[in-house]
């Protein structure tokens, strides 16, 4: 049976100037003089055409080109990168989506300026902290002043400007993060999403963990500091339309949308995920391995979970159609409420603040259901 066709396309680009200690994502350490970015960069445009004369990309709606450091490679590379897309998928389409993620110390005008002449529309920021000390602890590669720099100078072009915050950083305290909340606001950016610092087996950090020379994140007070972004962002007019994503009115990342909505998506790149679907089957692929078979049960568990991350949670139709496939939807939907989990109001199911701060219990229970 064929399968539903990609609406959004996500390039992995796996190189950085350095490695964070918490970073667990598939990328490396690499000069920007490597003979081996020029080497992933071709074979990406290669993938790319390949891709299009396939026929996957005439229905993109969104591209996000991730990594790793886009930016780290410099003007010249993704500048071919980016004509090489250009020329494979209709870039000019009205209302699409470009995102491209930079970081401080590799973002100046001239490449703001290159990538969006080349179709970029919008900006993704890894600042994760205005606090010169708390970069420091992250092993960060820029400081709080070329942070602010970088937002400035993507506002050259850019109206759509995103920055990435973290929270629960070993000695960060709640009033540095709520400066680096204040600071996002003040430069004008239209969304921020903010991360609680997770510490992945065999990064650095869980070395440090483990041997009794970093304290682990505290829950509580990740859930605090959490909060604390949620309430100064919320005066500042962004709507919280994710668990962990704040967005100016019209701003909401439409991309990631498109993951929590079941929306199938092309990777391209090294562990680039790919996810197919029909009606009775969903897969994902990454590196030519299958890492998820799902059969349409395990479909609408996961559709119901994934729901559960948005504001705007689920229909009472959707919940009904889930339920078709699942006997034990509407039940445990209910059972969530009573947990406080949950609440309905204009024909939906939304998650409440406990909802999201016990997310594992509810994301959990949701996909317990198949």
């Amino acid at each position: 049976m064929p399968h539903d066709p990609y609406k959004a396309l996500y390039l992995h680009m796996p190189f950085c100037v350095k490695r964070c200690g918490y970073c667990d994502f598939a990328t490396s350490a690499v000069a920007r003089e490597d003979l081996r970015i020029d080497e992933y960069v071709e074979c990406m445009v290669l993938d790319i055409r390949k891709a299009s004369k396939e026929g996957k990309l005439g229905d993109i709606e969104t591209i996000y080109l991730g990594g790793g450091t886009p930016t780290h490679i410099g003007a010249s590379r993704l500048s071919s990168l980016l004509y090489g897309l250009s020329v494979s998928c209709d870039l000019t389409k009205d209302g699409l989506e470009f995102t491209m993620e930079a970081n401080p110390e590799s973002l100046d005008e001239r490449l703001v300026r290159d990538v969006w002449a080349l179709g970029v529309n919008r900006l993704s920021i890894g600042v994760q902290s205005f606090d010169d000390e708390v970069l420091g602890v992250l092993g960060r590669a820029h400081d709080a002043q070329s942070a602010r720099e970088a937002v400035e100078a993507a506002h050259d072009r850019f109206e759509n400007v995103s920055v990435d915050l973290m929270c629960g950083i070993p000695g960060q305290s709640d009033e540095s993060f709520a400066e680096s909340v204040r600071e996002a606001v003040r430069l004008g950016v239209t969304h921020v999403s903010v991360y609680p610092l997770s510490i992945e087996p065999h990064t650095p950090f869980d070395q440090l963990v483990l041997a009794n020379l970093m304290e682990e994140p505290d829950d509580d007070a990740e859930a605090a500091q959490m909060e604390l972004a949620a309430g100064l962002l919320a005066d500042a007019g962004y709507s919280r339309y994710e668990v962990a994503s704040y967005a100016k009115p019209g701003y909401e990342c439409r991309h990631n949308i498109a993951y929590w909505t079941g929306v199938p998506y092309l990777g391209i790149g090294l562990s680039a995920a790919t996810m197919t679907q029909n009606e009775s089957r969903r897969m994902r692929v990454t590196d030519g391995e299958v890492t998820d078979d799902l059969d349409r049960a395990q479909m609408e568990a996961e559709d119901l979970m994934l729901g559960m991350r948005l504001a705007r949670g689920v229909s009472d139709e959707r919940l009904a159609e889930a339920s078709k496939h699942l006997p034990d939807a509407v039940q445990e939907i209910e059972s969530l409420a009573a947990d406080g989990y949950l609440a309905h109001e204009g024909g939906r199911w939304r998650p409440t603040k406990q909802g999201w701060l016990c997310g594992n219990d509810l994301f959990g229970r949701l996909l317990d259901l198949a």
